[in-house]
């Protein structure tokens, strides 16, 4: 009997031990899980908003005109009619304060209007315009509608000529390709006067004076203190195949880096890393992909202000 009792005994005291035992590893393990999401919570909202400010890159445009252009719009060589009809309304919207009233609008910092495109209907008399939607300030989307600078005189033009407007958009190097092969009346893109563009439309009476500029890293020091045209092409011929221009396909920023003897621009040694648009070349360039970006001086500031305001 009284080794039974002695059995009770030990019995009892190991089911209290295992059951005080549970208590505290519970306890412990309750302490390290919580500590543990203070811990993560901590590093969320601190050191990692922190990086990721840091790691958050932006551009920058020097301020250095590289070439000096003049846009005009590309008409079908088969409607020297039409070609007559631009030329007279280009002096017109000159003239009457027109076209500084659309330029104020979108270097001054107004409000766009949107231009619709009708659907392309050949049983109709219609302004079939060529364009590429990807060079702001020029021309570009918001939402479904058409806008920017050649797409507003775009829908005054056609109003002049008593026409439907249709907007074709397509990639850049087809601009004028498309109105040589009689597919579009005239080409309304941003488009640099040259020989080569002459092959394909003749183009009316410039309307804007054009360059191209340079944009780069916010962080890259390069060419700080450059302050003419002569010392950053110099700079720019330095540059050897290890280092990556990035452009917008068919543009007169990508005969720059790749050279034309039409521009009259040697080319650089540098690699040429062509886009379908700037904005693109831009983003891949704060990635990290390619050094610099070549672009026409206007889009290039409004490309680093929209992209820079999202960083």
């Amino acid at each position: 009997i009284i080794c039974m009792i002695m059995q009770l005994k030990n019995k009892w005291r190991n089911a209290k031990m295992k059951k005080l035992l549970a208590v505290c590893l519970t306890a412990a393990l309750t302490v390290g899980m919580i500590a543990g999401c203070g811990s993560n919570s901590d590093s969320s909202n601190g050191s990692s908003s922190g990086s990721d400010k840091s790691s958050a890159k932006t551009a920058k445009v020097i301020d250095v005109d590289l070439t000096s252009e003049e846009y005009a719009f590309g008409v079908d060589k088969t409607q020297p009619e039409l070609l007559e009809k631009v030329n007279a309304f280009i002096a017109k919207i000159q003239d009457d304060g027109t076209l500084d009233e659309i330029f104020d609008k979108y270097f001054g910092g107004g409000e766009p209007t949107p231009v619709e495109s009708a659907a392309l209907d050949e049983s109709k008399d219609q302004l079939v315009v060529a364009t590429n939607a990807a060079f702001e300030p020029f021309e570009y989307m918001q939402g479904d509608s058409y806008v920017g600078i050649d797409m507003e005189i775009a829908a005054l033009l056609a109003d002049e000529l008593g026409q439907e407007l249709v907007i074709q958009n397509m990639d850049f190097d087809a601009v004028c390709l498309s109105v040589g092969q009689q597919k579009c009346d005239i080409a309304m893109a941003g488009l640099t006067v040259s020989d080569e563009r002459k092959e394909y439309v003749t183009f009316s009476d410039t309307y804007y004076q054009a360059s191209q500029r340079l944009i780069v890293p916010s962080d890259d020091t390069t060419f700080d203190g450059m302050t003419d045209a002569d010392t950053v092409a110099a700079a720019l011929a330095d540059l050897d195949s290890s280092v990556k221009i990035g452009v917008q396909q068919g543009t007169t920023g990508n005969s720059y880096v790749v050279g034309s003897e039409d521009l009259g621009f040697p080319g650089l040694q540098a690699t040429c890393q062509t886009y379908k648009s700037g904005s693109l070349a831009v983003q891949d360039m704060l990635n990290g992909n390619i050094d610099y970006v070549i672009i026409d001086a206007a889009p290039a500031e409004a490309i680093t202000k929209a992209i820079n305001e999202m960083q």
